[in-house]
C-alpha cells in the first residue's frame, strides 16, 4: 500500500501542476491518507477546475477560502469530527468515498460518492470522509466563518478517532 500511496501523491501532485496550482502545503504522513493545499489566490480556479465553475463570491462567509485536495486510502476512515470555524464544500474527483454526516455526536449512515459528486457541510455539521475498495481523491474548499480568526488544521473537534488522535 505504501508503493500505491507514493503513486497516487505522485500523480495528483502532477496533475496540479499541469492544471497550473501552486501548492502550498502537501502532507502525506496522515494514517489515512494526506493532503495538498493550493494557493487561495486561486480559489476560483481551482472551483472552475473541480466544481464546475462554482463562483467563489457565494461561497465566501468570513471572506476567505482555503482550496485542498484530500487522498483518503482504502479501507481507511477520517475522524468524526466538526469544525468551529468553518464550512466545507467537497467533490469526489476519482474513486468511491464514503461520507458519514449527522447535526448529532451520533454517527449517520454511510453513502456513497462517486467522482463529481458534491456535498456541502455545515459549520459544526458532524461529518467523516471513508476510504471504500480504491484510492478516493476528493477536492474540498473550507469556508471560513470568522474573518478575523480562520480555520486552521487545529480547528477539528474529534468526536472519535480510528487512531487515537
Amino acid at each position: 500500500m505504501q508503493n500505491d500511496k507514493k503513486e497516487i501523491f505522485e500523480s495528483v501532485a502532477q496533475r496540479l501542476k499541469i492544471e497550473g496550482f501552486n501548492v502550498v502545503n502537501r502532507d502525506e504522513t496522515r494514517p489515512w491518507g494526506g493532503f495538498f493545499v493550493i494557493d487561495e489566490a486561486q480559489a476560483q480556479q481551482f472551483a472552475d477546475t473541480y466544481f464546475d465553475g462554482l463562483n467563489v463570491e457565494d461561497l465566501k462567509i468570513g471572506g476567505k477560502l482555503s482550496p485542498k485536495i484530500l487522498i483518503v486510502a482504502p479501507n481507511t476512515r477520517l475522524s468524526w469530527q466538526y469544525h468551529h470555524r468553518r464550512a466545507e464544500i467537497w467533490q469526489v474527483v476519482t474513486g468511491t468515498v464514503g461520507i458519514k454526516t449527522s447535526e448529532t455526536d451520533e454517527e449517520g449512515e454511510v453513502k456513497k460518492y462517486n467522482p463529481k459528486d458534491q456535498i456541502k457541510l455545515q459549520q459544526g455539521e458532524r461529518h467523516r470522509l471513508i476510504g471504500l475498495d480504491d484510492w478516493g481523491v476528493v477536492a474540498e474548499i473550507w469556508q471560513h466563518t470568522d474573518a478575523s480568526n480562520p480555520s486552521d488544521e487545529s480547528d477539528i473537534v474529534r468526536v472519535q478517532d480510528d487512531f487515537g488522535r
